[in-house]
C-alpha cells in the first residue's frame, strides 16, 4: 500500500520544547494553521494569551491566528493528517501515553534525534512496532539545526527522509523558508542513526574539552568520530549513502562544536570534573547522548562493529570510569 501525502495536508506538533518551538515557527510561516500538543500548563497558557513559549524560546513569537495549542492529545492528532514528533525521546512514551486516536491513517514525521530508552529502538523503529504503522508512513527530519538558530532565522540546512521521495519533498516543502533549506533523502536508517550517534561524539568532544585538549586534538577526534559512524551504518545496515553530507557529517560537526549542544555540555562538565550525575542535574534540557550511550552499545552487540569512542562515553557514562584515564587510553587508539 502507498503512502501519498497530499499538498493540503494538516500538520500538528507534539512537543513543547525548544525544537519543537522553532519547528512550529517554521511551519507557520508558510500561512497555515499548526496543530500543537502543549503538555506543560504555564507553556500552553502564555502561548494562548501572549503568542510565545514562557519556558523555551521565549523571544520567538507567533501570530496566534496560526497556531492550536492544546493539551487534548486526541484532539490535536485527529485534526492533522502529519503528525511530527519533538519531544525528548527520553519522554515519548510519556507524551504519547495519553493517545487513543489511531495512527494508522496518518504520517508520522519523527524530529526526535534519540534512542527510546529502555527499548533499544529509535524513534522510527518504536512508532513502526508499537504503532504497527509501515515504514512507508513515517519519515524524519534531521539535519545541523540547533533551534536557537532556526527559530531566529540564521541560515540553516535540514534533511527530509521518506521511503517515497515526493512525500520527502512534500514534507520538505512545508518547512522551507528563506533561512532554512531543504534537501531529501530515502536513508531513513542512516539518517537517524547519524543523528544518534552524533550526540555520544559530542559528549566525548566536551569530555576531551574540560580535560584541556586543543584544537589540534579535537580534530584527529572528530574525524575520527565521523570514520565511526561510517563505518556502524555501514556495518549494521549497508547502504548507498554519502556520510559525508550535512544530514551525517554536518550534524556531526555542529554538535561537537557549538555552544548551544546539550550534549558537549555534559561531557564538558564531566570533563571539568563533575560526576556524571551531578552533570546531568545542572542541565536544563535533556542530553539525548546519555541514553543514547546505553542503547547504542545494546544495540552494537548484534552488528559487533568496532566502536571505541562510544565505548569511551559508554564507560564514563555508565561504568564510573574515569574520563582522564579514558580518554588517555583512547588517543592511542585514533589515527
Amino acid at each position: 500500500m502507498e503512502y501519498k501525502i497530499g499538498t493540503a495536508a494538516r500538520c500538528a506538533v507534539i512537543g513543547h520544547g525548544s525544537w519543537a518551538t522553532a519547528l512550529v515557527k517554521l511551519l507557520t510561516a508558510g500561512g497555515r494553521r499548526v496543530g500543537w500538543y502543549v503538555r506543560n500548563g504555564e507553556v500552553l497558557e502564555s502561548l494562548r494569551a501572549e503568542g510565545r513559549n514562557s519556558r523555551y524560546l521565549d523571544d520567538t513569537e507567533f501570530d496566534r491566528d496560526r497556531i492550536a495549542p492544546s493539551d487534548d492529545l486526541d484532539a490535536v492528532v485527529r485534526e492533522a493528517e502529519v503528525v511530527i514528533l519533538a519531544a525528548p525521546s527520553a519522554y515519548l512514551k510519556t507524551f504519547l501515553e495519553p493517545l487513543r486516536t489511531p495512527l494508522r491513517d496518518k504520517f508520522v514525521v519523527s524530529a526526535i534525534k534519540g534512542i527510546v530508552p529502555g527499548d533499544y529502538q529509535t524513534v522510527v523503529e518504536y512508532i513502526h512496532d508499537r504503532y504497527e504503522l509501515s515504514y512507508k508512513q513515517i519519515g524524519l527530519i534531521s539535519g545541523p539545526s540547533h533551534a536557537e538558530e532556526v527559530s531566529r532565522g540564521k541560515l540553516s540546512y535540514l534533511t527530509v527522509a521518506c521511503t517515497d521521495p515526493e512525500n520527502a519533498r512534500l514534507i520538505g516543502s512545508r518547512f522551507a523558508t528563506d533561512s532554512v533549506r531543504i534537501s531529501c533523502s530515502t536513508d531513513l536508517y542512516g539518517i537517524e542513526y547519524a543523528a544518534i550517534l552524533k550526540n555520544i561524539y559530542a559528549i566525548s568532544v566536551g569530555m576531551a574539552v574540560g580535560l584541556g585538549y586543543g584544537d589540534n586534538f579535537l580534530a584527529v577526534l572528530i574525524a575520527n568520530c565521523a570514520a565511526e559512524m561510517t563505518r556502524f551504518l555501514d556495518g549494521s545496515y549497508p547502504a548507498q549513502r554519502n556520510t559525508q553530507v550535512s544530514a551525517y557529517l554536518g550534524d556531526l560537526l555542529v554538535t561537537c562544536y557549538s555552544t548551544y549542544s546539550r550534549n558537549r555540555r555534559l561531557g564538558l562538565l564531566i570533563g571539568h570534573g563533575c560526576t556524571v550525575r551531578s552533570a546531568l542535574n545542572e542541565m536544563t534540557m535533556v542530553a539525548e547522548g546519555y541514553f543514547a550511550a546505553d542503547c547504542i552499545r545494546h544495540i552494537n552487540f548484534r552488528h559487533r562493529v568496532e566502536m571505541p569512542i562510544a565505548e569511551m562515553v559508554y564507560d564514563v557514562l555508565y561504568r564510573g570510569a574515569s574520563a582522564r584515564l579514558r580518554m588517555k587510553e583512547l588517543t592511542t587508539k585514533l589515527i
